[in-house]
C-alpha cells in the first residue's frame, strides 16, 4: 500500500493539499473542496487512513495509532483549512502548489498543511516499518481552525467521552526562528506553553441618518472613526505572564524585573510587543447601505487578542470606558480568555525538547503563542499542551502566514517529519 507517483515526495504531497481551496471562511467556504481534500489526503497517505478515522460532519479529522498501551496518549493536531488569499498580491497562483528546487510556494505551506504533513510523513513511516509507539497516538485535523475550530472542540469532547484524557498535547505554533529573539545569538525553538484569548468584539454607532444632501454634524460613522481612533491610540498594559518569564529565563535575561522585561519586548519588534499585551485590531467596517444616504447607525469589529493575565470582563469594561466619550457601545462580544500556562519541567516538556533535538542544536525556549490554535479546547483537560510547527521560518516566512507568498521550505519538511518520528517513538 504506497501513495501515487505523482505524490512520491513529501513536498508533491503537500503542493497536492496545497490545490484544495479549503478556506473556511464563511463567504468562501466549498464543501467540494474540503471533500477533495480529503480523497487527495487518503491517496497520499494511505496507511495512515487505514487506521480508525472519525470524520466528523464539518471534515475534521481524527485517526487513533494504537500504541502498546492506552496509557498517557498523545495527541498530534495540524488543522487543514486556511484563511484567503487575493490572488494579485501574489507571485504565484496561492492554489497551484508550485514546488521549486528548494521550497513549496502556496496558502497553508505553514499553517497549517505544511505541519500536518510532517506528522503524516512520521505516521505512515511508521506504519510502513514494524516499531510502534510505546503508547496511543490521536492525530487530529480540524477542518475549522482559521473561523471557530467547533471540529477540534467536537473531538476534543469525543475523546474525553472515550475516557482519552491526553498525556501531551502538540499543535501548531512556534517555529525554528532565526531572528527577533532577545538574548539569541542563533537559532531558537520557540515553543508556545501558553495561547492569548481571541476575542471579537462588535462596535456599535447610532443616530444621524438622512439625505446625504443635509447631512448632520457628529454622525454615527463620525464617532465610530473618532473610537476607532481612540482604540488604535490607546497604549495597552504591560502585562508579563508566568510563560514570558519562563522565556525570559531560558534566553539568559532572568536577571530583569518584570518591568525592565516588558519595556525591554515592547521595544524590540512589534512580534515581541504582541507577547506582554493584549492587542487590538478593526478588521471590519459598516455603514451607510447607499452612496447617497447618511447612515443611521455605524459597525465595526475589533479582533482582541488577549494577554496572558486578562480576560474579557476586564476587556469590555476597558472598552466601554474607551468608548463613551465618543458615544459609541460595544454591542456583542465573543471569544476565548487566555489558555493557561503549561508546565515548562517534567516529563512531557524534556519529551518535547529531546524531540527536538532531531531538527539541531537549537536552544528550546518556552513563549506565548500570540494566535489561537485548536489546542486551546484541549487546555481544560490536560496541563501539558504545547504549540510547535517544526519548521524553519525566517521573518519573511512568518510575515507571509495570512500573507502572500506563503511558503515553506522542503528541507523543513523532511526535519519536521523527523522531529515528529522522535516524538512517537522515544519511550514517554
Amino acid at each position: 500500500m504506497s501513495a501515487p507517483e505523482s505524490l512520491a515526495t513529501p513536498a508533491q504531497r503537500l503542493a497536492a493539499l496545497v490545490r484544495h481551496r479549503t478556506v473556511s471562511e464563511p463567504d468562501e467556504h466549498d464543501p467540494a473542496a474540503f471533500a477533495a481534500f480529503r480523497e487527495t489526503f487518503a491517496a497520499a497517505y494511505p496507511r495512515l487512513h487505514g487506521l480508525e478515522t472519525v470524520c466528523f460532519d464539518d471534515g475534521t479529522l481524527l485517526f487513533h495509532l494504537p500504541g502498546e498501551s492506552p496509557e498517557r496518549p498523545m495527541v498530534l493536531m495540524a488543522h487543514h483549512d486556511v484563511v484567503p488569499a487575493p490572488a494579485e498580491q501574489w507571485s504565484f497562483d496561492p492554489f497551484a502548489g508550485v514546488v521549486t528546487d528548494t521550497e513549496v510556494f502556496g496558502r497553508g505551506t505553514l499553517d497549517d498543511k505544511g505541519p500536518l504533513v510532517c506528522i503524516a510523513e512520521a505516521v505512515e513511516r511508521l506504519l510502513g516499518g514494524e516499531e510502534r509507539p510505546a503508547h496511543d497516538v490521536w492525530v487530529l485535523s480540524g477542518a475549522d481552525e482559521e473561523t471557530v475550530g467547533y471540529g477540534a472542540s467536537r473531538a476534543a469532547d469525543h475523546l474525553r467521552d472515550r475516557g482519552v484524557h491526553p498525556w501531551l498535547v502538540a499543535d501548531e505554533g512556534g517555529a525554528i526562528v532565526t531572528d527577533h529573539v532577545p538574548g539569541a545569538t542563533g537559532p531558537v525553538a520557540l515553543v508556545g506553553v501558553a495561547e492569548k484569548g481571541s476575542v471579537d468584539v462588535g462596535l456599535l454607532a447610532i443616530g444621524g441618518g438622512g439625505h446625504t444632501s443635509i447631512p448632520l454634524p457628529d454622525g454615527a460613522v463620525a464617532r465610530l472613526a473618532r473610537a476607532i481612533v481612540a482604540i488604535d491610540e490607546h497604549a495597552p498594559e504591560l502585562l508579563v505572564s508566568r510563560a514570558v518569564e519562563a522565556m525570559a529565563a531560558a534566553l539568559g535575561l532572568g536577571a530583569l524585573d518584570a518591568g525592565e522585561l516588558g519595556e525591554l519586548l515592547r521595544g524590540m519588534s512589534h512580534e515581541t510587543a504582541a507577547l506582554v499585551s493584549t492587542t487590538m485590531a478593526v478588521t471590519r467596517l459598516s455603514g451607510s447601505p447607499a452612496d447617497n444616504v447618511v447612515a443611521s447607525e455605524a459597525r465595526a469589529t475589533v479582533n482582541v487578542r488577549l494577554a496572558p493575565g486578562d480576560d474579557r470582563a476586564r476587556l469590555r469594561e476597558r472598552l466601554e470606558k474607551l468608548l463613551a466619550p465618543h458615544g459609541v457601545l460595544v454591542d456583542w462580544m465573543r471569544g476565548d480568555d487566555p489558555s493557561p500556562v503549561s508546565r515548562t519541567e517534567g516529563p512531557q516538556w524534556a519529551h518535547v525538547v529531546r524531540a527536538a533535538g532531531a531538527l539541531g542544536d537549537h536552544p528550546v525556549v518556552p513563549y506565548v503563542q500570540t494566535g489561537a490554535t485548536d489546542s486551546r479546547f484541549f487546555s481544560r483537560f490536560c496541563d501539558a499542551v504545547y504549540r510547535f510547527a517544526p519548521l524553519s521560518m525566517d521573518a519573511g516566512q512568518r510575515a507571509s502566514i495570512h500573507g502572500p507568498d506563503e511558503r515553506v521550505s522542503i528541507a523543513s519538511l523532511e526535519l519536521g517529519a523527523e522531529y515528529h518520528r522522535s516524538l512517537l517513538l522515544h519511550p514517554w
